[in-house]
């Protein structure tokens, strides 16, 4: 069966489709570079949506998961094992937090987060402490809790009735958020950056405003930071750019470099509300995924790679604003370190799809942020050549683009 010669149809014939996958099949990966069924070479600015942080088949991350295969795969949770607590100390003596809880995604992670942020609430002692604040255009996950707290309807609204007691107020806006946070809030729930949102960095301000309000009325301040932590953002975590300390972090995509892992990292406050069976996972913190983590999150905390981040986001804006001055699509490039949005111009609303496959045709993997942002997350590692390559890529892409407008003029 390994041997089944398999084709993009028959994603349609086999697979549920809640995806609508590009019309080519990628097999092998290695660096920045991946190769379809044709051999087609491609760049890779998508880096699996910012889970690939040290690209792809890295030397590290084989080696960590090769030597744990060949000694233990699973136990259960009735058991502990050497990599996951490995793991653990690394989290917490690299961040705020005292106490981690492992799982396979991000929105595993947050849905951690929110159930404690409503045992918080219980405990308080206060009846009607349940309520949680999140913000619109906000992405959270896909379970039915996560997706609800997700601040946009169009991946909910078909899965009525949602849970309850989910309150959105306009992202980067204290006023509003003043104005629905009270003693009756367990949660506010933020990403520092918002990902799927479009881009989108928070305030400085309006982060250490959240940061007040939770203080004064009692409630949790969960951040979100599956898409800009493990050195997505130059830092180690995005919270580190900001000054503002969370009581909850959620972390996963780059945390395994490509094997799936998730983490929700808590102070000892609010980690010892959770009671055993209080929450739970079958395959959460298993050697496997833990070992790989624990060689990526290493690799990647140094200051070599974090200051190389840096330097990337510089070398991609100059590269984007230089193709942006040839074609005049993108209002602002904005984002963090390897988190990077392209925001076209209004004219161009709706066209951030097309761009995309465009860019696959011409040999380059981009995502989007929305239907009016060009997004990428490549390696945190990607080389200066590949970046150069990339782009030119892209800017075939963009001029492929603009004359199809000229046309459609």
């Amino acid at each position: 069966m390994n041997n089944l010669a398999v084709t993009r149809q028959n994603f349609n014939d086999w697979m549920v489709p809640v995806f609508a996958p590009a019309n080519f099949i990628l097999v092998r990966g290695q660096g920045s570079h991946v190769w379809d069924q044709n051999d087609k070479q491609y760049i890779d600015f998508a880096g699996g949506i910012a889970v690939n942080a040290l690209g792809h088949a890295h030397p590290v991350a084989v080696q960590a998961l090769t030597e744990q295969a060949t000694q233990l795969w699973h136990i259960g949770n009735g058991y502990t094992n050497e990599p996951v607590l490995r793991l653990a100390k690394q989290l917490v003596e690299n961040t705020f937090a005292d106490k981690v809880f492992f799982c396979n995604s991000g929105a595993e992670a947050n849905e951690a987060a929110l159930k404690l942020a409503r045992k918080v609430g219980l405990l308080s002692g206060h009846a009607n402490k349940n309520q949680i604040v999140a913000f619109k255009n906000a992405f959270h996950g896909r379970t039915l809790f996560t997706v609800t707290a997700g601040g946009q309807p169009k991946y909910s609204q078909d899965f009525a009735p949602l849970p309850e007691g989910i309150q959105h107020t306009a992202f980067n806006d204290l006023e509003q958020a003043k104005a629905v946070i009270n003693e009756n809030t367990c949660a506010v729930i933020v990403e520092p950056i918002q990902g799927e949102g479009g881009v989108l960095p928070a305030d400085l301000e309006f982060l250490k405003g959240l940061r007040q309000l939770c203080d004064e009325h009692g409630a949790v301040l969960i951040f979100d930071e599956v898409q800009t932590g493990v050195g997505r953002t130059g830092s180690l975590y995005a919270y580190m750019n900001t000054g503002v300390t969370p009581d909850i972090l959620t972390t996963a995509k780059a945390l395994g470099g490509g094997f799936p892992i998730g983490a929700m990292i808590i102070t000892n406050q609010y980690a010892n509300m959770y009671a055993v069976g209080d929450h739970g996972t079958t395959y959460g913190g298993n050697p496997l995924a833990c070992a790989v983590a624990n060689a990526v999150f290493e690799f990647i905390n140094t200051p070599e790679v974090l200051e190389g981040v840096q330097q990337r986001f510089d070398y991609f804006v100059t590269g984007l604003n230089k193709i942006n001055a040839k074609f005049n699509v993108f209002e602002q490039i904005r984002g963090q370190g390897l988190l990077i949005g392209c925001v076209l111009k209004a004219e161009h609303a709706g066209q951030a799809k097309n761009i995309v496959n465009l860019a696959g045709e011409q040999g380059l993997l981009a995502l989007v942020a929305g239907p009016n942002v060009v997004r990428f997350t490549p390696s945190l590692i990607i080389p200066f050549e590949d970046i150069d390559e990339g782009l030119s890529r892209f800017e075939q892409a963009l001029e492929k683009f603009s004359h199809e407008l000229k046309e459609c003029a």
